[in-house]
């Protein structure tokens, strides 16, 4: 693939991406950025990743003491079986790991943040539990000539619906979407830096700006840094996560063909072996989905575009006042 070529995606476009992930090959016409540009978009995800709050519960056998709640490497237990990964839950240290993607137009960053639990899990009769879960939130940065941009809003993974939420003082408004509320912003205390603060709920680990969610009792507060630590206990305010890119080589997008990982394609496998279901009424089968296959089934955007096409999906959701670039700069998908 070639430098410099520009790439705009729409819906149609998007679903040509799905299909050429399932047969393992790259998208046609794809741009792979140079070295300067790949070390740029490192930097870009690095200072926007977010202070993530996570609310952790210990009821119940499969809370395994609140460790159920705790961000992990897809690959924590050291192997691509995605279907082990409810009964490794308990004896792998859960190292915090979050992944990201970004895509670059001439106007704007697109970063794509995937937290990932081995286990979504309940104590209630009520709920399904599943193995693997994997939400997130994508951030979109606007070019002001400064070196890493000014945030204009976020959009969050919760389960099957995706909600829309601006800084303070942002220029952005509600477009085709109702915007859910105002994303925080705090300063991190290990870099002084203001980031998006997002939190994830326990058990089922819907994920929204700080506010829509937040921690009850018990939680986890992770901050991006250079290592991927592990909560000393259910209440650690102070884990660091590491930044994983999804298209380095031999990570997760290389495997997305990989039949032990994913059951299809950008849904990650996951069977109702081990205690999966003891906790709820069921244990459902291979129901978490990687960045491209996350989908709102209610808006117009497709499947798998908050992470593939995150320029076409702002100009949906989001009144945008400056120009808006949608012709990317560079396609890792």
């Amino acid at each position: 693939m070639s430098t410099g070529v520009r790439r705009t995606v729409g819906a149609a476009a998007a679903a040509a991406v799905l299909a050429i992930a399932a047969a393992g090959t790259a998208a046609p016409g794809a741009a792979a950025g140079t070295a300067a540009t790949a070390a740029s978009a490192a930097a870009v995800a690095q200072r926007w990743a977010p202070v993530h709050h996570q609310d952790v519960d210990q009821t119940g056998t499969n809370a395994l003491g609140g460790r159920s709640d705790y961000i992990a490497a897809y690959d924590f237990d050291g192997d691509l079986d995605a279907r082990n990964n409810w009964e490794h839950t308990g004896g792998q240290p859960l190292a915090a790991t979050a992944y990201y993607s970004v895509l670059e137009t001439s106007t704007h960053w697109f970063v794509t943040y995937m937290f990932f639990h081995p286990r979504d899990w309940s104590d209630s009769i009520f709920d399904t539990e599943h193995e693997n879960d994997a939400e997130g939130v994508m951030v979109a940065v606007q070019k002001d000539g400064s070196p890493y941009g000014v945030l204009r809003a976020a959009v969050t993974v919760a389960h099957r619906d995706f909600y829309s939420w601006t800084p303070q003082g942002s220029t952005w408004g509600a477009g085709g979407e109702s915007l859910d509320g105002t994303l925080p912003m705090v300063a991190s205390p290990h870099d002084g830096l203001a980031r998006p603060a997002t939190a994830q709920e326990a058990k089922g680990h819907g994920l929204k700006a700080r506010g829509g969610y937040d921690i009850v009792g018990d939680g986890v507060v992770y901050h991006p840094g250079d290592r991927a630590e592990v909560p000393e206990h259910p209440d650690d305010r102070d884990v660091s996560y590491r930044l994983v890119d999804v298209h380095a080589p031999g990570g997760l997008w290389a495997h997305r063909a990989d039949a032990a990982l994913f059951a299809s394609p950008g849904t990650f496998a996951g069977d109702a072996s081990g205690s999966c279901g003891d906790g709820g009424i069921s244990c459902t089968q291979n129901s978490a989905n990687a960045p491209w296959g996350w989908d709102d089934g209610d808006d117009v955007p497709g499947r798998g575009a908050l992470a593939t096409d995150p320029a076409g999906l702002v100009a949906s959701y989001f009144r945008i006042p400056e120009p808006l670039d949608r012709a990317y700069v560079t396609y890792p998908f």
